[in-house]
């Protein structure tokens, strides 16, 4: 009966050595894992303020483009166009132009 308990406290120590060695084995892969995840969060933090800078950018230009569509429909555009492009006045205007 002695060499029973020896060999069972044998195999009850190697148990308990394998179930330490496994518990450590997951905490180290949860720590690496963990550690992994918060890396791409923070690149994907990064990522998402970069985006929504160019959306506000984008939305900003939205809005001066549809500003200049809106001039761009108006008597005084194309009198500006007249007087830039083709030099055209109104008969009563007086053109100075400088000298060159």
């Amino acid at each position: 009966m002695a060499r029973r308990k020896k060999s069972t406290r044998k195999q009850s120590g190697m148990a308990s050595f394998v179930i330490i060695i496994a518990v450590l084995v997951v905490c180290t892969v949860s720590v690496l894992k963990i550690s992994d995840l918060y890396s791409q969060s923070r690149q994907l933090a990064v990522t998402e303020r970069t985006l929504e800078k160019k959306i506000e950018e984008a939305q900003l230009e939205r809005q001066q483009m549809e500003a200049q569509e809106q001039y761009m429909h108006t008597k005084q555009y194309v009198e500006d166009v007249a007087k830039e492009k083709l030099g055209l006045v109104y008969p009563d205007e007086i053109v100075i132009r400088p000298s060159r």
